[in-house]
């Protein structure tokens, strides 16, 4: 009898706990099946915790993504021990979890969720009890943890948002606040386009964009909106705040906003809804860095290290491609009026030492890199301040820790995340801004003298409008704390350097190879095109006009924008400002038959030029099976008009006959379309006469043989 009452008595639990809930201890674990909820943060306040404070508030909801029944879905906020040193931070941004205690009990959100059912988290934690006072000052790691148990499963843990918290004191604590260490902290603020958007940009031509993209990022409640509208905001509410911004600058993205004002094209011929926004933005932008720092970045983010192993048709680097990248200053005084800060520049990736003696030679004394890409000369040590590089540049280092909370981590099989992109954004938003409050010396008992702090968030930053907002207040909170001090860019540049240093070696599996490559063939093609442009009298346009915008677009598939493998994405541009040019050079297809007048005549090719510059090319014939064609020939066909160039040809053999007709560069590069020539000839050609009347001497040999034969035979037979 004890295995059937065993039985039953387990049978009983499984029921009660399928009833009830398991105990919260059960509920710890995670769940190792696919995620069944989604928990979309709503809002977090405050962002960092004062004397002010009487309450921590989370907001947001919970929504059944799975395909089953969710039974009571609880939550509750949790909190980890504070963060003391930075191998501790660094794995808490990394999304590893660490050892918390809960803050409160859990809640029941609903009685039960179905699939796609949604439910409310409202979670407040007082700040005046007990839990509150034991909170001291420094950073915290955060927990909103979501329970719940799955029809046909057990309890378990089903969503959770880990994120940071810094406290600088806590209500009816003013004396335990945090030591004021004025770290002077300067923030850049990226102005980039999140990819390159031309399609084609041909000279004479309205601008093309791949999709319309950009204008939604240009409108209100766009990306690039948001970072122009708040960065305005600091500047009008705390000055201390928007003056310590220094505003990093895309060429490239200037250059397209100003062309859009004018009206152009997306991909399939439609017309851009943009210019508007465009007008508005580009106002906007004017007026927030009229005065205030500015600095280039290479045009279209491009990758120096990448470019510098583009070659030309000689085999050599194109260092007019580098020139193109470094040339941002000129296109911010164009467009914006405005004068960037000279000698500085902040470079994508990882430059190596011909990037780094390129931008030495552009006029650059100072490249701003991640500070775990700089390595003091002879040991490991990163570098927190300023360092020489090689070529006498100087290194001034960004917070590596501050980038690393701003960007997030990418989620794994390890570090798995259960909630919505918006949600992961506003996580690494108040991530960054707890990293810079703990590299400043909050809370840290190693290295706890923070130094000055020049903060680099992601080069292509998509925080909303109210994250925007929320990092630059709790800037402000800090300073008004006196954790951090507001400084200039300036501020930090007059450092000394602490010694020389060297860039990491980059992380790409190619360096880039295969993607220069591709740009390699592409400024051959470019280079074949420009010598055999010649400046036509009336036009007066220099072909270097006509080619910069296929080197614009070189330089553009180099940016970091592009994954090391997008090799086709990176070279779309290109290619299709190539392609733009070589169909305005075209043969025109013939609408009927040629009838060729004799077995050597000439073939009329007519060709298009519609480029405002003379052209120099060859007529090449392919599949020329039948015809035998003349060599082919240097030829000029004048800017803007058509010419019939006459081609000789032999027929080789009467009847019906096809041949390709193009043409190419002196150089060999081809142009235009491919036109096929259907041709029809009743005269035969040398060969054909050859054969027929060696067919015809033959046939007559062996007639005559017969004939003789059978003479022979007759007269055999004769009595």
């Amino acid at each position: 009898m004890k295995r059937p009452a065993a039985f039953l008595l387990s049978l009983l639990i499984v029921a009660a706990t399928a009833l009830f809930g398991a105990p919260a201890g059960a509920q710890e674990n995670s769940s190792p099946e696919p995620a069944h909820l989604r928990l979309d943060l709503g809002q977090l306040s405050p962002r960092v915790i004062t004397s002010t404070d009487q309450a921590i508030t989370v907001t947001g909801t919970v929504t059944n993504t799975g395909s089953r029944r969710i039974v009571k879905p609880m939550a509750r906020l949790q909190i980890g021990e504070r963060l003391s040193s930075p191998r501790a931070m660094d794995s808490v941004l990394a999304g590893n979890p660490v050892q918390d205690t809960p803050l409160t009990d859990f809640t029941l959100l609903a009685e039960e969720l179905e699939p796609g059912q949604s439910a409310r988290l409202n979670i407040t934690v007082p700040l005046t009890g007990p839990r509150g006072a034991g909170l001291r000052p420094g950073v915290y790691p955060l927990l909103v943890n979501v329970n719940g148990t799955p029809e046909y499963g057990g309890a378990a843990r089903l969503a959770a948002v880990s994120l940071l918290m810094p406290v600088l004191s806590t209500p009816g604590h003013a004396n335990n606040q945090a030591t004021q260490r004025h770290s002077k902290l300067a923030v850049l603020w990226p102005i980039t386009d999140s990819t390159p958007h031309i399609q084609s940009a041909p000279f004479g031509v309205p601008m093309t964009l791949t999709d319309d993209s950009l204008a939604d990022e240009l409108s209100p409640g766009g990306r690039l909106y948001s970072l122009v509208s708040a960065a305005r905001a600091a500047q009008e509410t705390n000055p201390k705040i928007g003056g310590s911004l220094c505003f990093a600058l895309d060429p490239d993205l200037l250059r397209t906003v100003d062309a859009m004002r004018a009206g152009y094209r997306v991909n399939g011929g439609v017309a851009g809804k943009g210019a508007d926004a465009a007008s508005n933005w580009l106002a906007a932008l004017r007026a927030l860095v009229t005065g205030r720092c500015v600095i280039p970045l290479p045009f279209a983010d491009a990758d120096l290290t990448t470019l510098g192993k583009v070659r030309g048709a000689d085999g050599n680097p194109d260092s007019g491609l580098m020139t193109t990248a470094l040339n941002g200053t000129a296109t911010i005084r164009q467009v914006l009026g405005v004068e960037s800060k000279a000698g500085v520049l902040w470079p994508g990736g990882t430059p190596d030492d011909k990037a780094l003696s390129a931008i030495s030679l552009g006029g650059f004394q100072t490249v701003l890199t991640d500070s775990g890409k700089l390595r003091a000369g002879g040991d490991d040590e990163t570098v927190t301040g300023a360092a020489t590089l090689s070529d006498g540049l100087r290194a001034q280092a960004t917070n590596s820790m501050a980038t690393a909370g701003l960007t997030g981590f990418t989620p794994s099989a390890q570090t798995p995340t259960t909630y919505s992109g918006a949600s992961q954004r506003a996580v690494s938003t108040q991530n960054g801004l707890a990293a810079i409050a703990f590299e400043a010396g909050l809370g840290r008992t190693e290295g706890a003298d923070g130094g000055p702090m020049l903060i680099a968030p992601p080069r292509r930053w998509d925080a909303t409008t109210d994250e925007l907002n929320a990092f630059l207040s709790g800037l402000g909170k800090l300073t008004n704390a006196g954790v951090t001090a507001g400084a200039t860019l300036d501020d930090l540049l007059g450092s000394t350097p602490e010694g020389s240093a060297s860039l990491v070696a980059s992380t790409r599996s190619d360096g880039g190879a295969a993607v220069a490559d591709q740009l390699s063939s592409l400024d051959q093609d470019v280079a074949g095109l420009m010598s055999a442009m010649q400046v036509d009298p009336r036009n007066r346009v220099e072909p270097q006009a006509i080619v910069g915008p296929v080197r614009d677009a070189l330089v553009r598939g180099s940016s970091t924008a592009f994954g090391p493998s997008a090799v086709a994405s990176a070279s779309a541009n290109a290619t299709a400002e190539l392609a733009a040019i070589r169909d305005q050079v075209t043969v025109e297809q013939p609408k009927q038959t040629i009838a060729l007048a004799s077995g050597s005549s000439p073939l009329p090719v007519y060709v298009h030029n519609d480029l405002p510059v003379g052209v120099t090319a060859q007529i090449a014939l392919r599949n020329t099976m039948g015809i035998r064609p003349e060599q082919a020939s240097d030829l000029l066909f004048p800017a803007k008009g058509g010419q019939t160039r006459y081609v000789q040809i032999e027929a080789l053999r009467a009847g019906h006959l096809s041949v390709d007709v193009s043409l190419t560069t002196p150089s060999g590069t081809d142009l235009g379309a491919t036109a096929r020539f259907e041709l029809t000839s009743t005269e035969y050609g040398p060969i054909t006469i050859i054969i027929t009347v060696a067919a015809g001497c033959a046939l007559l040999l062996l007639a005559s043989r017969r004939i003789y034969r059978r003479i022979k035979e007759s007269r055999g037979g004769t009595p």
